[in-house]
């Protein structure tokens, strides 16, 4: 008992008691890693709102591309994007929506380019066919969709049509059938007649007529007409694609 009682003042003197045991390194480096991406989410949150509520990437500039008919004025008015606007506070979605509300065009494309530009980027209608209403000819791009009035390209085609329009089948069909033709046949086209989805006809500026009737193997059948063409006649019919006549 002695012994161990003069051991314990010994140790107590030297400081020989033995140490707490150290926290693990394990742990150590699993801190570490924590306070490492939270500092990292802490500086990406903290660039994001520096980025969207101040004018360090802001609209400098608008890229307006793809235009004709169709002026910048125009795109810019209905995009009511302000300069110095930042570039994070622009919904491209409702920009693209509000561009493609100018009749003359058919998609758009709102894109952020950094650090100071948004690009527009317009695809506009191409007119296919025209029809004359009582406030002048109307221009029909290949959907159908009556998007400008004004004087028709010089060997635009007259629609013959009833009721032309995005819904109307004979529309559709008729346009279906021009978009078809290779370009050299198309450029000869005066006149598209579509009483019905099943009666199409074509009159060539030089007067020959094309029977097609209805839409089915449209390709074929703009293959078949490219050849007969060549032939002399005035009534070229490919209504059936097996035997096409010329008479």
């Amino acid at each position: 008992m002695e012994q161990a009682r003069r051991e314990a003042k010994r140790r107590l003197r030297t400081g020989s008691a033995e140490p707490a045991k150290g926290v693990p390194r394990g742990t150590i480096r699993g801190l570490k890693m924590v306070l490492a991406v939270f500092l990292a989410a802490v500086l990406v949150v903290g660039l994001g709102l520096i980025l969207y509520f101040t004018p360090l990437m802001s609209v400098r500039e608008i890229e307006v591309s793809g235009i004709a008919t169709v002026t910048r004025e125009e795109v810019l008015d209905v995009a009511r994007v302000q300069l110095g606007t930042p570039l994070l506070q622009i919904d491209t979605g409702s920009v693209a929506d509000r561009v493609a509300t100018i009749r003359r065009v058919a998609s758009t494309r709102v894109q952020r380019q950094y650090p100071s530009v948004l690009g527009i980027a317009v695809v506009e209608r191409v007119p296919v066919v025209y029809k004359d209403f009582p406030d002048g000819p109307h221009l029909f791009d290949r959907d159908g969709v009556d998007f400008a009035t004004g004087a028709p390209p010089r060997m635009l085609p007259f629609f013959d049509v009833d009721n032309p329009g995005p819904a109307d089948p004979s529309t559709l069909a008729a346009l279906q059938v021009m978009t078809s033709l290779a370009p050299e046949v198309a450029g000869q086209i005066s006149r598209v007649a579509a009483p019905s989805v099943a009666s199409i006809t074509l009159t060539l500026a030089d007067g020959r007529v094309v029977v097609w009737g209805n839409t089915d193997r449209t390709a074929e059948k703009a293959q078949k007409l490219a050849a007969l063409l060549t032939q002399p006649g005035h009534t070229y019919d490919v209504s059936s694609p097996d035997l096409p006549t010329v008479r």
